[in-house]
């Protein structure tokens, strides 16, 4: 397997703060987002973009990271998985750590991530079975869980098509049985893989809306994306930066007579950069209308 420098493609330094990485991925995703992008390479930039993400956002997966990047790999380098041992060598059974959905956006990991981050076989006796089912955790991304749709695994050298049940929660699981190590039960504990537009509060989804200062001193009507399809959104006049509108129902599905979330929207106000002449010609107007008065509030 080749070496990938995660903190190279997220253009961000080795030193980077919790804050700056996320702000790097989150802005990149939306560059290269399948559904939005029109650049060459878009969806394989977008898989690399979150599969960096996923390592460099768990303080775990990244000193595990950091600790092989200290050896001086550089990109493209031949690297080793952990242990030297490869994928499904010698007929060992396998303890899979890490699980990554394929086949869309947040989803589709490479060979490098997967061993680097446990997706490796253990060493133990030929033929011994384990003592239950094997574990893992499986990142699944938020519009399946939306939907409960399935996700495409890799699992052992496997392809597997599983069903994420409509609303799942962090920290349920999903039974495989025979898919496991020796033919045990596989158990897939879900946690919700890294989105480039939303986070998630409990069933609430968050999302910051971009406005233009006019959109937000004068009102206006929307299109906010959501889980479910972007719907519009009116957003009353006078509003302030940092004001949170209510999308109700557009969280995550709820399980077993629980409601809905809501999706939760917060409102940020962006300058857009002025072009032409006449566009800064309406910012000198503004200027001279506002004065020094909208400091004051």
């Amino acid at each position: 397997m080749q070496f990938k420098d995660y903190y190279e493609i997220l253009g961000v330094e080795p030193s980077a703060g919790e804050a700056e990485i996320k702000g790097a991925y989150r802005r990149l995703a939306r560059k290269y987002h399948p559904d939005v992008s029109k650049e060459p390479g878009a969806e394989e930039k977008f898989k690399a973009v979150n599969e960096a993400y996923e390592a460099l956002r768990d303080p775990q997966k990244r000193a595990a990271y950091d600790q092989l990047r200290a050896q001086g790999y550089r990109p493209g380098d031949e690297v080793r998985p952990p242990g030297g041992v490869p994928p499904g060598a010698g007929g060992q059974d396998f303890d899979f750590e890490e699980i990554f959905a394929g086949g869309g956006p947040g989803g589709g990991f490479s060979d490098f991530f997967e061993s680097l981050l446990g997706r490796r076989a253990h060493a133990g006796r030929r033929g011994a079975a384990p003592a239950g089912p094997t574990r893992a955790r499986l990142a699944v991304p938020l519009s399946a869980v939306y939907a409960g749709s399935s996700v495409r695994i890799g699992v052992g050298g496997r392809t597997l098509d599983v069903k994420i049940p409509r609303g799942i929660r962090p920290g349920q699981a999903i039974r495989l049985a025979g898919q496991g190590g020796a033919g045990n039960d596989l158990l897939l504990e879900i946690e919700y893989a890294a989105d480039p537009q939303f986070e998630v509060d409990g069933r609430n989804i968050l999302y910051t809306l971009p406005v233009a200062p006019w959109e937000a001193a004068l009102g206006a009507t929307v299109s906010v994306p959501t889980l479910g399809g972007p719907v519009e959104l009116k957003i009353p006049a006078d509003s302030e930066a940092g004001r949170k509108l209510r999308l109700r129902g557009r969280g995550l599905p709820g399980t077993g007579g629980a409601p809905a979330g809501d999706q939760i929207v917060e409102l940020e106000i962006l300058a857009p950069r002025a072009h032409t002449a006449a566009q800064r010609e309406a910012y000198a107007r503004m200027r001279e209308a506002f004065g020094d008065d909208w400091r004051r509030g």
